[in-house]
Parts: structure tokens; C-alpha cells; sequence
């Protein structure tokens, strides 16, 4: 081929009839994986409403504020870290607030009347929060009936049955768990210290494991799933379990923390934990749709939403604008997501 062919060909970038490459640094390279990671812009959210609150007061990243935000953020990641994988697979579960309430009274129900050892308690109570998933997992996977509508009806099941044995009155943490509270939530950093470890781990699984690939597959193209031999409906039972298993050992942890067991932990509705967890996850980038999601996401979103109700009270604005500042940002990150969907799907075209 001559040069001018060459130049033809490679619209005349050429040195010695050879076509010139733009070499791209590393730190561009490092600036581009990083753009396009879905959890980019809620990092970018959550580092500049650090800094905009400290600009504002600097007791803001005072070390007594920074455990307030971590016990703040650590107990709805820890939810988020299921709610997401159940997303993912195109579900939701309304009933996990309910969960978190009652598992904490299921723990003191086992120490202080049955002697139970304290961590076998935790245990038996997070087992508790399994087996409602589970039957969550029934209702719609086997009984066919949206998950909307099962995990509604859970979250007043449970409710009813927590407030009921309860007589809605709160307990106190039994004596006999005293030694194991600095290991579940009453430390400054246990709390976020077992919400680390918790959405490390469903990181793996949802983005390394044949689960999470299974768990995407199945929200994302449901009869195309099961065509290809995925068990769609183990994978939401699994799911369903994960989620509640998960608000139960938040519950747990928010108890000691607390130090006391409320039955209006969750809210009176029984649903506070729940939305703040499904807020988190979206503002994080996972789709309600099912079929792409990221924990660590969930885990800024909770923590943007931490940042959000204590930086108010730290400059003096109103707590009442919260929940229009949390309905704009649900709104913006699900008009976000879909349009970053479309330029993915238009980039692998």
C-alpha cells in the first residue's frame, strides 16, 4: 500500500507511514474507570456534603460526630447490603422494618425466660428473621402473589405480634448479655465495623460469585433465566432470606447501641428502616426495575442520607425539609439511572 493509501486510511495521522496511537496516562485511565462506575457520582455527593458541612461547622468531622454518622449510616447499610441483591433480582420487601423490631425481642425473650446463652439468642434471633424471609420467599415465589403485596401484609403480621407480646412496652437489654454488648453496637465503632464486613462480603457475592450473576440474571431477563437453567425462584428464596436475616441483626445491633429494646424502633408504621434502606440502595444506583445494583452504592446512599440529617442539626436548618431533599433525590437518581443505562446500552451497540 503507498503512503498516500495510508494517510487515506488513517485520515493522514501518520509518521513514516506508520498510523499514530494517543497514549493515554494512567491517571486518565484511573479517572475513567472511575467515572463510569456507578457508585462515581454518590461518591462524589457524599464527599461534597462532607465537605460543605464542615465548611459550615467544623465540629462536623469532630470524632464525636464521626461515630454519630457512622451509627447513623451502619445499620440501613446493613439492610441495603440484602435490600439490594433482592432488588436485583426484582423484588422488594417491605416487612424488614418490622423485622428489625422484633428480632431484639426475640433475643431477650430467649435469655431472660428460656436461660439461652446470649450469642445463641443473637443467633436464634437472626435464624427468626431467616425463616420470615422464607415465608415471605413462599408467598411469592410458590403462591405467586407480588412481592409488594406479601412483604405488606409481613410487615402488619409481624407488627401486630411484636407489639402484642410486648404489650408495647420497651425492655431493657437482659443483664446477662452485658458482656457481648461492646461486640454488638454499644462500642463507638462495632456498628460500622460489622456493616464493613457485611457489605464487603455481598459486594463479593453480587459482583464475584455465580450467585450475584444468577441474582442479576434473574431480574434482569427473568424468562431468559430460567431458559438457561437458573433456579429463579431459589434465588429469590435466598434473597428474601438474606434481607430479613440482615434487618435482624441490625435490630439486634441498634438495641445494644441503644441499650434499651423499643417496639417503636422501626417507627410506628414499622417501615422506617425499610425506606431508609430501599432509599439508600436507589440513591446508590441499584434499579427498582431489577437487574443491576451495587452495595457499595447502598452503602453511600446510607451515608449521604446520615450526612443529611446531621448536618441540619449541625447548621441550624430545620429536620422538616429532610424528606423533600430525600424525594428529590429518589426521583433524580432513578431519572439518572435509566439515562446511565441507556448510554451503557448504547456503548456496547
Amino acid at each position: 500500500m503507498s503512503e498516500r493509501a495510508v494517510q487515506d486510511a488513517t485520515g493522514g495521522k501518520t509518521t513514516a507511514g506508520t498510523p499514530q496511537v494517543r497514549r493515554r496516562g494512567p491517571l486518565r485511565l484511573a479517572f475513567e474507570a472511575f467515572v463510569i462506575r456507578r457508585e462515581a457520582t454518590i461518591f462524589i455527593v457524599a464527599v461534597a456534603l462532607l465537605l460543605y458541612f464542615w465548611s459550615n461547622n467544623s465540629d462536623f468531622l469532630a470524632r464525636s460526630n464521626l461515630v454519630n454518622l457512622s451509627q447513623q449510616t451502619a445499620p440501613y447499610a446493613i439492610i441495603a447490603s440484602g435490600m439490594v441483591l433482592l432488588l436485583v433480582s426484582g423484588e422488594i420487601d417491605l416487612s424488614v422494618g418490622a423485622v428489625f423490631a422484633l428480632s431484639p425481642f426475640l433475643m431477650h425473650y430467649m435469655i431472660d425466660y428460656y436461660g439461652t446463652y446470649p450469642i445463641v439468642a443473637i443467633i436464634g434471633s437472626i435464624l427468626a428473621g431467616a425463616v420470615i424471609g422464607l415465608a415471605n420467599g413462599f408467598v411469592v415465589v410458590v403462591l405467586k402473589v407480588p412481592s409488594f403485596v406479601a412483604t405488606l401484609g409481613m410487615l402488619f403480621l409481624v407488627l401486630g405480634i411484636m407489639l402484642t407480646t410486648s404489650h408495647a412496652y420497651p425492655a431493657q437489654i437482659p443483664e446477662a448479655a452485658h458482656g457481648v454488648r461492646g461486640w454488638f453496637g454499644q462500642s463507638d465503632w462495632s456498628e460500622l465495623i460489622w456493616c464493613l464486613i457485611i457489605v464487603a462480603l455481598f459486594h463479593v457475592v453480587l459482583t464475584r460469585s455465580r450467585w450475584g450473576l444468577y441474582t442479576i440474571a434473574t431480574g434482569g431477563n427473568p424468562l431468559g433465566a430460567s431458559e438457561a437453567g437458573i433456579k429463579t425462584g431459589r434465588i429469590k428464596f435466598g434473597n428474601f432470606m438474606a434481607t430479613s436475616a440482615l434487618g435482624a441483626f441490625a435490630g439486634v445491633l441498634e438495641a445494644f447501641r441503644v441499650d434499651s429494646i423499643d417496639p417503636t424502633a422501626a417507627g410506628a408504621d414499622g417501615a422506617s428502616p425499610m425506606f431508609t434502606a430501599v432509599s439508600a440502595s436507589v440513591i446508590g444506583g441499584t434499579a427498582l426495575a431489577g437487574g443491576s445494583g451495587t452495595v457499595v452504592g447502598a452503602l453511600l446512599g446510607a451515608l449521604v442520607l446520615a450526612e443529611l440529617r446531621n448536618g441540619f442539626n449541625f447548621i441550624g436548618i430545620n429536620a422538616n425539609p429532610f424528606n423533600i431533599i430525600l424525594g428529590a433525590a429518589i426521583i433524580l437518581s432513578m431519572v439518572l439511572n435509566v439515562y446511565l443505562a441507556g448510554l451503557r446500552r448504547a456503548g456496547r451497540r
